[in-house]
């Protein structure tokens, strides 16, 4: 009898494990074939010179040499990028937690604003990037227009290169609303008996923030910090719907100038260099961010620890 439940208790086992890999299969397979693959053939690429076109050559380190020593265009589109991220993420958080902060309260309507702020982050990028071309169309667009009214110049915009950068990072701004609902839920998060027992403290609104809605808001101020970093890293379809990269490369984004040399120019060895070159810079900026976290970001249990 032992024997006999022994049998059967390993062939329930037996089922188990292959019903459990036949429901992760669908993920496994696109695991393996659009994720793993990719970046295993990325890797190897990048260290040929190919085309898919002619026979693929071992050309070793070549690539990558070429980029660092011989290649202004991934200086001025690194340049580039780093000023988008600089400006960029800091703007976004800035914008999102200050939404956050108003669409927070009890207000009649409220639940409606959050839905109309939210929305433009699920549009889709080309018909955002569109959009913004005619609002920056410098002689009827409705950026000028609205600085013509306020007697200021009209400019150029994505016809300048000093203004073409700075319209594409106004355009991203558009989606922080993203950003905003988690900001909220984080803003939501914070126990509301931490600001009545400021209140009869004395503290006003100024202090509440600074003292409770900051330190425990930093675990988000983090989450998007890192995102943003990541996702800044990796613009492209405004400065290529936009500006195609112009004027003067002035626009020419990172991931732009990969995707002209992989699928414009046919280098596709020289693509994956400069993608897996991109990999490593998003992963030390992102190292950095976590080694300095321990200073700036705390969470509710360690400021209940300190008190």
């Amino acid at each position: 009898m032992s024997i006999e439940k022994s049998a059967g208790s390993m062939s329930a086992r037996r089922r188990e494990s292959i019903a459990g890999w036949l429901f992760i299969s669908p993920w496994l397979v696109g695991f393996l074939a659009f994720l793993l693959l990719p970046i295993v053939t990325s890797f190897w690429l990048s260290f040929t010179k190919s085309d898919f076109l002619s026979p693929t050559v071992f050309v070793g380190i070549d690539n990558f040499r070429t980029i660092f020593t011989a290649d202004p265009l991934f200086v001025k589109s690194l340049v580039n990028t780093s000023y988008y991220s600089l400006v960029r993420v800091p703007a976004g958080i800035v914008i999102a937690v200050a939404m956050a902060l108003l669409l927070n309260r009890a207000l009649p309507g409220v639940a409606l604003f959050r839905t109309v702020y939210y929305l433009p982050s699920v549009v889709s990028g080309v018909a955002v990037s569109l959009l913004w071309v005619w609002i920056f169309q410098p002689n009827w667009g409705l950026a000028n227009t609205a600085l013509k009214a306020l007697g200021l110049p009209a400019l150029a915009w994505l016809q300048s290169e000093t203004w073409a950068m700075p319209a594409i990072i106004i355009t991203s701004l558009w989606g922080v609303g993203g950003s905003m609902i988690i900001y909220l839920a984080g803003l939501r998060s914070i126990p509301s008996g931490l600001y009545e027992a400021a209140s009869l403290d004395g503290a006003g609104s100024i202090r509440q923030f600074v003292h409770i809605t900051l330190p425990l808001l930093t675990p988000t101020l983090f989450y998007g910090l890192i995102t943003g970093i990541i996702g800044s890293f990796q613009v492209f379809t405004a400065s290529y719907i936009m500006t195609g990269g112009g004027p003067a490369n002035a626009t020419l984004t990172y991931v732009l100038y990969l995707y002209r040399k992989a699928f414009e120019q046919f280098h596709m060895g020289y693509g994956c260099a400069l993608a897996w070159i991109l990999l490593f810079i998003i992963l030390i900026l992102t190292v950095l961010v976590f080694r300095t976290s321990s200073a700036w970001v705390f969470y509710e249990a360690e400021l209940r620890g300190k008190k």
